[in-house]
């Protein structure tokens, strides 16, 4: 019995009531600090929606893209052109080539519920100003220098270009597969130290970073876990609430 306890605490997945529920608690406290999420719903009936964040984010661009920007496999000339072009930004930090140049982009970032991995998936897209979406070769050159390495490792496993599930349009993705490797461990630590955590919190703050999304330290020290069995006493709040705060959420 103490084994299917020790289990259940420290699984890292969590239902879509579970997502949606920490969700609404996220997005009571972006709007208390102004920051910017907002819940969009898609299908209303079947309660199907998604968290959203439009950011302005400075950016190296190539001055000369490629028509095309559909992913295909990467080959051992490709991973070492990467290689030798990352290598070369740590060597000149902040001064873009001749073929690159420094530009605001427009994210926008989708945090959605997945069924098949039953975890939450950051979905991404980037734009210039003038309406180009970015390569994917762009956006893997503008990921965080402290993920780079691990870019290095296998940039296909670790952003992608898929069909966004419930807009059925192009976004960029940050492959799940890893998700269980740093949730774990988060929520083993906070359930040793019988504190709550908020999975949403935990899951953005970390993955966030990787494409330019920053999560203030103010959503974990003041968001927390939805309470266990809290359906009816969300509905409740959310009846109080102030107008944006209740438009603002999953029911």
């Amino acid at each position: 019995m103490s084994d299917d306890t020790d289990s259940t605490a420290a699984s890292c997945y969590l239902d879509e009531k579970t997502f949606r529920l920490s969700c609404r608690l996220f997005l009571e406290h972006s709007i208390f600090l102004n920051d910017g999420w907002a819940w969009e719903e898609v299908n209303v009936s079947e309660k199907e929606g998604y968290m959203k964040k439009t950011v302005m984010v400075p950016c190296r661009i190539s001055s000369t893209p490629c028509q095309s920007n559909q992913s295909r496999p990467v080959d051992g000339d490709d991973a070492l052109m990467l290689e030798e072009q990352l290598c070369d930004q740590d060597e000149a930090v902040g001064e873009p080539t001749a073929a690159e140049g420094q530009a605001a982009v427009r994210y926008e970032y989708h945090a959605l519920y997945s069924c098949s991995y039953q975890i939450p998936v950051l979905y991404f897209r980037a734009s210039t100003l003038e309406g180009r979406s970015l390569l994917l070769e762009e956006v893997w050159n503008n990921v965080h220098p402290n993920y780079q390495q691990r870019l290095l490792q296998g940039p296909w496993d670790t952003i992608t270009q898929q069909e966004h599930p419930l807009l059925g349009q192009p976004f960029f993705m940050l492959h799940p597969c890893r998700t269980e490797e740093f949730m774990r461990p988060a929520l083993e630590t906070a359930r040793a130290e019988q504190k709550g955590v908020n999975y949403i919190v935990t899951w953005l703050s970390v993955v966030g970073p990787v494409v330019g999304l920053d999560v203030p330290l103010s959503y974990a020290l003041a968001v927390g876990p939805p309470a266990p069995k809290a359906e009816a006493t969300t509905t409740t709040a959310a009846s109080t609430a102030s107008a944006s705060a209740s438009t603002s959420g999953p029911d």
